[in-house]
């Protein structure tokens, strides 16, 4: 199928707004939708891209175009495909960097859905993937059998290439999670699953499920290119995508649920909870043992925490493949009410032969025999669940959090994802350490906040740390009273008292080593010390006026490097 064939179908009514001849003809294969801002590690060349250009706007639209794209130029692209349902028509600056990078473009109407598109292309794929026997057809009925079962990945992949004898083939996520593999495939660490996805060995071929968020998307992945033919892995993928679209489906309902507990945790501790050990019975997360509950926000990187709403990867869907990685006995992910992202993580000791039933809230809940609420015996019954089975080998023992935040940083690095975590000893704790897990995830957006970060609340254990879960309007208000005219350190003079107080406090109120570190006279140590004195009105003999006095540095907002 080339781009001109795609443009000219009437059913999709697609206009084209640029476009050279030559690049009409270019041979599509495959389609990617997303609205990243700099997609190029998601996108293959020759491929259709769709956007629904929630990543534009009109304060730096030309500059947002240009980035966007310049990656999808890049990674060899066959034409933009740009939906017109959010700005109401595709913006001059996008059609502009098109024409500037030589990449078709064209417009999607509103009414078109993104999804025939994609069946367009796939069906046409498919009529000529059955002229090349890339899938014999008996292979191809008993994979639709399946997927009318709702069965799982690792049913689907094992039956994709059992016609090909002990082909290796794996489904990893964007982090290196190990959804599915076939029978007899090494276990794979995730961090160098999460290479392989790369695409630096083998084949990878990305699952086109555009219900899922980036961080749970699938790659189809072969370690040898050659033991099957490219057409096929496309075919696959195609089959494994509808797989994944079932089981967010399914899931779907459970979404409800998980807010449901989101809004009663974040109720004050001690308020009348009638109905949460209810819920929380519901998920397997009552009574006693170890409770964790992460909360997390993404921001575009680089922007100090402050874009939010242009950031197309929702922080729930890293929660979501962050539990799937734990693999805990129990977990539930879903938003509070004011829409920040939460887990809450019951970690028992697993029992292997019961596998696990961390679900997350728009995923299904195992039941008591092991089987998912349809009864099915799948390996994944949502995008966030995962069950010990045989189509998912074991790789060792499961990465701790901050690994597996690591290696979430490092697959979306245009996304600041800022996480906190609490404990609890039992359920009845959870209200608390919900409230831990929140001031440590604002400690975390103080201390990076143009990367990625995770804090634990128990790692809060000093003065400097503690401080940094406070509002930074609160620190810079305490800040400006205690510190009084010092604050502003433009001052030549106040900049020296500043100093002096920092050396002072640091040195444990040593006259002496205050002024070797100076390289001062003791005399004017004492001077200045009384100058601080006199414009904050401490006594810097006093424990307490000097712990008044070190938090208030602490505050300080912090001031931009000097060039």
């Amino acid at each position: 199928m080339y781009v001109d064939h795609l443009l000219n179908d009437e059913s999709l009514g697609l206009r084209l707004l640029w476009a050279e001849e030559p690049q009409l003809r270019q041979e599509i294969s495959g389609v990617t939708a997303t609205d990243l801002e700099d997609p190029a590690r998601f996108v293959r060349p020759g491929e259709v891209v769709l956007s629904g250009l929630v990543w534009w706007s009109r304060e730096d639209g030309a500059d947002r175009a240009e980035r966007f794209v310049s990656a999808l130029s890049t990674a060899g692209a066959a034409v933009l495909l740009a939906g017109e349902e959010t700005h109401g028509a595709v913006p001059d600056d996008l059609v502009t960097a098109c024409r500037r990078h030589g990449l078709p473009v064209a417009a999607v109407p509103a009414h078109i859905m993104f999804r025939a598109i994609t069946d367009t292309v796939y069906l046409r794929q498919w009529g000529e993937l059955s002229r090349l026997q890339a899938l014999p057809g008996a292979v191809r009925g008993r994979l639709n059998r399946l997927l009318a079962r709702e069965e799982g990945p690792a049913a689907v992949v094992e039956a994709a290439f059992a016609h090909l004898g002990r082909v290796r083939a794996y489904v990893l996520t964007a982090s290196g999670r190990t959804v599915a593999a076939t029978e007899g495939a090494d276990p794979v660490p995730a961090h160098e699953a999460a290479a392989l996805v790369e695409g630096a060995t083998g084949a990878t071929v990305a699952v086109d499920c555009e219900t899922v968020s980036p961080y749970e998307r699938w790659y189809l992945h072969l370690p040898e290119a050659d033991d099957a033919p490219p057409r096929m892995l496309r075919e696959v993928a195609e089959v494994l995508a509808r797989c994944q679209e079932s089981l967010a489906r399914r899931g779907a309902a459970e979404q409800q649920a998980a807010d449901e507990l989101g809004a009663l945790l974040a109720l004050p501790a001690g308020a009348e909870l009638p109905s949460l050990q209810a819920v929380l019975r519901g998920r397997g997360l009552e009574g006693e043992g170890l409770h964790r509950v992460i909360v997390a926000e993404a921001a575009a990187a680089g922007s100090g925490g402050a874009d939010r709403t242009g950031v197309a990867v929702p922080a729930e869907g890293a929660l979501a493949e962050a539990v799937a990685h734990l693999d805990p006995a129990h977990a539930v992910v879903g938003r509070l009410p004011d829409g920040t992202a939460f887990a809450v993580l019951r970690e028992d000791t697993p029992d292997p032969a019961r596998g696990t039933a961390a679900a997350r809230g728009r995923g299904a809940r195992s039941g008591k025999d092991g089987k998912d609420d349809k009864g099915s015996t799948g390996d994944t019954a949502g995008p966030g669940r995962r069950t010990a089975t045989a189509g998912r080998p074991a790789a060792g023992a499961a990465p701790d959090l901050p690994a597996v935040w690591a290696l979430l940083s490092a697959a979306e690095p245009a996304v600041a994802l800022h996480g906190g975590t609490g404990r609890a000893d039992s359920a009845e704790g959870l209200n608390g350490a919900l409230a831990q897990a929140r001031y440590a995830l604002a400690s975390a957006r103080t201390t990076s906040p143009d990367a990625s970060a995770l804090i634990d609340a128990a790692s809060l254990t000093g003065l400097g740390t503690l401080l940094t879960g406070i509002p930074a309007e609160v620190r810079t208000a305490f800040s400006r009273t205690v510190l009084g005219p010092l604050f502003e350190a433009g001052n030549p003079s106040f900049a020296a008292l500043l100093e002096t107080l920092e050396i002072f406090l640091a040195c444990d109120g040593s006259w002496s080593r205050t002024a070797e570190a100076l390289h001062l006279h003791v005399n004017t140590v004492h001077y200045r010390v009384q100058r601080v004195e006199h414009f904050t009105g401490r006594d810097l003999s006093s424990l307490y006026d000097r712990l008044d006095l070190r938090a208030a540095l602490l505050c300080r907002p912090r001031r931009p490097a000097r060039p």
